[in-house]
């Protein structure tokens, strides 16, 4: 649950400077700011990349790349970063990449896997927010994104980064696979339930809904106003790409094979994710404190909020931030336990959540540059 006392904050990061003090976080000795690469930085992701990271206390964003804005301004193309960002966009395949110390891919799926490989042979780190390293089996990436895997090699090194189950992992890996807003949600939703082996495994639900933001900033009939206001659909029934990277996550987690019914819905809203999750208590076994058993599961996480029983999340009281808000309660008549996560899914969903790799994958505290207070209305 997160940390409400603001002097415990304060005192790891002043614990970290002082430990830190005259080291060089970047490999060519630029003192504690790490320089920092952004490729497809004119996205949703990559635009909310640029808000934390400059924002972060020990990072500089050395390079930010578009095909389309080459040459433009990032300020001029996002005002709202006036004042904060003075650097032109740049071709992707720009040789500066080389001499960062990490590089946050927000781009299209089937990038990263074609860029990434020589950025780490540089000894850069990547964290690639797209599908290209979330699949283990690259003959499954191909039936799911429709094309041959161009790294399939660096598909078993790549780290799953919902950081919440993989910290020792994530902190000595070179490739980050960010994981997706639909699976953040869902698996943080139902870990406690895997892991204390208090349901079937066999019967999981995920009823999900997201903001159209989740579409990205391309121009698509079903995500003009006009087309989704005043209206919800589900989308993806028959499959959808989020499907089999929860299912391998869950079975990650649960240690066996699951059985996943994941419906997807589009919302008229612009951010935000609401997961209505239910499982089956295991047969034969007294069902648990369901509320003790997330509060006592997430007790240290900063960013997982456990809600109070009979309190239950809604999309707002995440909006900008972090953080993943959780409620669970068992259905009246006890033959389901039914758990509700939110998520900013530009935030914790993908960009917040890439940072929060960031900061475990160079040595820094965990909440650095990710205490930002959800806004509200």
């Amino acid at each position: 649950m997160p940390h409400d006392d603001g002097y415990w904050q304060w005192s790891r990061w002043v614990d970290w400077l002082v430990a830190n003090a005259g080291n060089a976080t970047g490999r060519g000795g630029h003192g504690m700011s790490a320089r920092i690469g952004i490729v497809g930085g004119s996205g949703y992701t990559g635009i909310e990349l640029l808000r934390i990271l400059l924002a972060h206390p020990a990072v500089s964003v050395t390079h930010v790349t578009s095909r389309a804005e080459r040459g433009q301004s990032v300020a001029g193309v996002y005002p709202s970063l006036r004042g904060h960002c003075g650097l032109l966009f740049v071709d992707p395949a720009d040789p500066g990449l080389l001499e960062c110390d990490l590089v946050f891919f927000a781009t299209p799926n089937g990038t990263a896997m074609r860029q990434a490989p020589a950025l780490l042979a540089a000894g850069v780190r990547v964290v690639d927010l797209a599908a290209d390293f979330r699949l283990r089996d690259p003959a499954e990436w191909e039936r799911w994104y429709g094309e041959p895997h161009a790294c399939p090699a660096l598909l078993e090194e790549a780290v799953y980064g919902l950081v919440e189950t993989a910290r020792d992992a994530v902190r000595g890996a070179r490739l980050v696979a960010n994981p997706g807003c639909y699976p953040t949600a869902v698996q943080l939703g139902l870990w406690p339930l895997l892991a204390s082996g208090s349901v079937d495994c066999e019967d999981l639900i995920a009823d999900t809904k997201s903001g159209v933001s989740g579409a990205g900033r391309h121009l698509r009939t079903g995500s003009l106003y006009a087309e989704a206001a005043d209206s919800l659909a589900a989308y993806g029934v028959s499959g959808h790409r989020h499907w089999p990277e929860i299912r391998q996550g869950l079975t990650r987690l649960a240690g066996r094979a699951v059985g996943l019914t994941f419906v997807p819905h589009l919302t008229p809203m612009i951010r935000g994710i609401h997961a209505t999750l239910y499982a089956r208590p295991q047969a034969g076994h007294p069902a648990p404190d369901w509320q003790a058993l997330f509060e006592q599961h997430y007790a240290a996480e900063a960013f997982v909020d456990v809600l109070p029983q009979g309190q239950y999340p809604d999309t707002r009281s995440v909006r900008g931030a972090n953080t993943c808000r959780i409620a669970v309660e068992p259905a009246p008549d006890g033959t389901r336990v039914v758990v509700m996560a939110v998520i900013d899914n530009l935030v914790k969903g993908a960009a917040g959540q890439a940072v929060q790799n960031m900061n475990v994958m160079l040595g820094l505290p965990e909440t650095a540059g990710l205490d930002a207070i959800a806004v509200v209305p």
